[in-house]
């Protein structure tokens, strides 16, 4: 009863090892195809792509175009009036003969000194809303750079998972055919199906991944999700050869954000300069031209200047409050300073902690976990290991593949991380 108990559930277990290497194949063969029809991607075009097409990108753009236009409009002395009226209009008669008419033009004009004040306010503005938009654009890079490295790491993944899933075949065979002749355990034969149908579902999930790095990369460059977009190319560690002290003068240098900070600090400085000057007056002046009795017979000039006389709750405040934002400026670009000396130092641990997982997985892990494998093959060949041994060697070493492949595409996102930070192509 036992042997036919037994004998049962290896026929299941072979149905469902059928079933799961023909699921295996036609995975297989779709990602053959697939391969042979899609494109190498090459990064740099990537980048260049989504530069010109996305559109937060061309928002900020649009943004910074439209602050530049405002510094002429603050330069521009306010329109002239022209002013018509009657003067000497009798109270006995409205006769159009009799009043006087005056056609009069006025003009405002700043106190000197005001009009430049408010050009270069507007100015720095406008180059603060540039720097803005500078910082976006090394920001986009760094995702499309996430996106290409997350891409790169799923076909990684695929492909050493059809290995494995490869191997993992042969080892189901290997089961079976010592099973049959009586030299091996039917629970290694289930072992092997089910592992097998692990790496089934790993594939699937992968698969999944696959897709929405695609469509990341898809979206940051302004196209349809779904658009076909091709395969990464193989990726070498990039050399890393900074210091601290570089990197953090390289940021005070390039960073957009701390350049659109210090652009504030200045429109802030000469927004208190025109405080200052708003205890001086504005003038009105005009030009009046008199005409009695259809002959044009006068002229007159007209001045006129607003007497600051509330400046101690208004041109005093003013002062104080210019003052204020000043200093707030300054304190923001503090903060942001040490925000990415901090994260510098924080990615610079990072690297060393990324550069030595890479040594230690292709110079001592993988190999060492690779001889293992060739060594339990071997032996179980030879029936001095069991089956369970050998499967163990299989899936540590194709885990430490995997994880290879992991802390590779990890560091290079890491170093695309701090290009952002400092603001500069580094790689």
């Amino acid at each position: 009863m036992q042997d036919k108990v037994c004998s049962r559930q290896y026929a299941v277990g072979s149905k469902i090892a059928h079933c799961s290497l023909l699921i295996a194949h036609c995975l297989l063969l779709t990602a053959v195809a697939f391969a042979e029809n899609v494109q190498t991607l090459d990064l740099q075009q990537l980048i260049n792509e989504a530069l010109k097409n996305n559109p937060d990108l061309f928002a900020a753009i649009s943004r910074a175009n439209a602050f530049k236009e405002i510094p002429s409009q603050m330069g521009t002395l306010d329109d002239p009036k022209l002013e018509i009226g009657l003067l000497r209009v009798p109270m006995n008669t409205l006769s159009a003969n009799e009043p006087m008419k005056e056609i009069t033009v006025m003009q405002s004009l700043p106190y000197p000194g005001k009009l430049s004040l408010k050009i270069e306010l507007a100015q720095k503005e406008a180059e603060a809303a540039e720097d803005e938009y500078r910082d976006m654009e090394v920001k986009l890079i760094q995702m499309v750079k996430d996106a290409f490295y997350d891409l790169y790491f799923v076909y990684k993944a695929i492909e050493i998972t059809e290995r494995n899933k490869l191997s993992l075949r042969d080892f189901v065979k290997i089961a079976e055919a010592k099973y049959s002749v009586g030299m091996g355990l039917q629970q290694d034969v289930l072992k092997a199906q089910v592992e097998l149908s692990k790496i089934i579902d790993e594939l699937i999930r992968f698969e999944r991944e696959r897709q929405s790095a695609e469509a990341r990369l898809n979206i940051l460059m302004n196209r349809l999700p779904q658009s076909p977009i091709g395969k990464p190319g193989d990726i070498k560690k990039s050399e890393f050869r900074f210091t601290i002290e570089e990197l953090q003068s390289t940021s005070v240098e390039n960073r957009p954000l701390l350049k659109g900070l210090e652009k504030m600090i200045e429109r802030y400085r000469a927004a208190y300069n025109l405080a200052k000057l708003e205890y001086y007056p504005n003038f009105d002046v005009g030009l009046s031209l008199g005409q009695e009795k259809n002959n044009m017979n006068s002229v007159s000039g007209k001045f006129s200047l607003n007497v600051p006389l509330w400046y101690k709750t208004k041109q005093d405040k003013k002062v104080v409050e210019e003052s204020y934002n000043i200093s707030a400026a300054m304190q923001r670009y503090n903060a942001a300073k040490n925000d990415i000396f901090l994260k510098i130092k924080e990615i610079m641990a990072e690297e060393e902690k990324g550069r030595k997982l890479i040594e230690l997985f292709s110079t001592g892990i993988i190999p060492q976990a690779t001889q293992s494998l060739s060594s339990a093959l071997a032996g179980y060949q030879v029936n001095k290991i069991d089956f369970l041994t050998l499967l163990d060697n299989q899936i540590t070493l194709f885990n430490y593949q995997i994880q290879y492949e992991k802390v590779l595409t990890d560091y290079e996102k890491k170093l695309a991380e701090l290009e952002a930070v400092v603001g500069k192509r580094l790689f």
